[in-house]
């Protein structure tokens, strides 16, 4: 093997150090600029009730967009009535969370209840069982979900393990209900 002479070696260190700087230079640059963007929190829904859906960036960063949320909130109103209520933003967060935890961040969920007002938690009441008279559904606080092609016990086991709030599991029905009161489950 060649050893290399001390000019050869000085210009190799000084070629290598270069190269460095250039990488570090270049790596400190670029996180700058993806620090620059903050990260955005899209959900896609379908509405299993009214047929519709929504493809949403609701938060960028630690900032809710008002808009966005207020889209959401119109989106998940009532379909009995049409009473829009706002919605604790948490339970967005939640539903993103989840489609990260099933290893599904761009799938679209399926929304079989978002918001209730009382009138329609009676009715439910009435006429199926399973509803709770103090439901979080008419506080805002809760949403039943299911994920095609994602096994209702699969999402259930999912929330169970974010530890975020309450869990029901309707596997006859096929949904799952989450909300951000005080963890529990059923």
């Amino acid at each position: 093997m060649e050893s290399l002479n001390p000019t050869k070696h000085s210009i190799l260190c000084v070629c290598l150090r270069g190269w460095c700087l250039s990488l570090l230079l270049l790596c400190s640059w670029s996180a700058g600029h993806a620090a620059d963007k903050p990260t955005e929190y899209r959900l896609h829904l379908y509405h299993t009730h009214t047929a519709e859906r929504l493809d949403i960036v609701y938060r960028e960063g630690d900032r809710y967009l008002p808009d966005s949320v207020a889209r959401l909130d119109e989106f998940l109103r009532d379909h009995r009535t049409g009473e829009i209520y706002q919605l604790d933003p948490r339970l967005f967060d939640l539903l993103h969370d989840l489609t990260i935890a099933v290893g599904e961040p761009d799938v679209e969920i399926d929304i079989v209840c978002g918001y209730r007002t009382p009138w329609s938690n009676e009715f439910l009441r009435q006429t199926t069982s399973g509803v709770a008279s103090h439901s979080l559904h008419v506080q805002g606080e809760a949403i039943d979900i299911r994920i095609p092609n994602v096994r209702t016990s699969r999402l259930r086991d999912a929330a169970l393990a974010l530890h975020r709030g309450g869990v029901g599991y309707y596997p006859k029905s096929e949904f799952v209900h989450v909300d951000v009161g005080r963890v529990r489950r059923w």
